[in-house]
């Protein structure tokens, strides 16, 4: 059995009263899984809503709680990196990676930044050696297969579009994910929302028509 952990950043819901308020992220990411589970029934899918409920942001006694080994931890320290467990454990249960994400100021949303910055943790998703030389960073899982699923206002942030490198998401992501285990990464993005024209919409159902074809991908 196939075991999904999908996380979704945008703090949009997707049964808002007017439809273009909606999320669209949220949206493809329900196309995937459910192209995945017309092949699978039986997937597992850990849901993990940071855009409604964010994760802590890191600060200055986590850093140190979780670099005081295990056994040596306070209460306070424990609780402190307690939600960083949890939310690792979910990491490492996971076959396949769901990110469904917009695009906000060209980057990644605080919340979801700050999923990242709660399980990229020494000892538990990465190793630190200097024996290593100039890449003393290690990741320890692997196997695991990332899929993102975004949305943005504008377009044109492919390699060699008109917004060619304005845009940070995917690019900070694809550098992140080998401290998630993910191995590569596949991608589904819908644009062109601020102009809501016919463009938007094509995106739009192309992105959905992507999602579920990678679905269908993973499952075959």
């Amino acid at each position: 059995m196939t075991t999904i952990l999908r996380i979704d950043a945008s703090v949009r819901r997707t049964d808002n009263s007017v439809a273009a308020y909606n999320s669209i992220s949220r949206s493809l990411a329900d196309s995937f899984v459910a192209q995945w589970e017309e092949a699978e029934p039986e997937v597992e899918v850990i849901l993990r809503d940071v855009g409604m409920t964010p994760p802590d942001f890191i600060c200055n006694d986590w850093i140190a709680s979780v670099f005081t080994p295990d056994a040596e931890r306070t209460e306070q320290q424990k609780k402190l990196v307690s939600l960083s467990d949890t939310l690792i454990d979910e990491l490492d249960r996971a076959d396949v990676l769901l990110i469904s994400t917009p695009m906000y100021n060209y980057g990644m949303p605080a919340a979801l930044k700050a999923w990242f910055d709660q399980i990229i943790r020494i000892n538990k998703t990465f190793t630190f050696d200097l024996g290593r030389g100039d890449f003393p960073l290690e990741p320890i899982m692997s196997g695991k297969t990332l899929v993102l699923l975004t949305s943005a206002g504008e377009f044109g942030f492919e390699a060699g579009g008109i917004r060619d490198g304005s845009g940070h998401l995917s690019a900070h992501i694809n550098t992140l994910r080998n401290y998630l285990g993910a191995e590569h990464m596949l991608e589904a993005a819908a644009e062109y929302q601020e102009f809501a024209d016919e463009r938007h919409d094509a995106s739009v159902a192309s992105a959905h028509a992507r999602a579920q074809e990678i679905a269908r991908e993973l499952t075959s």
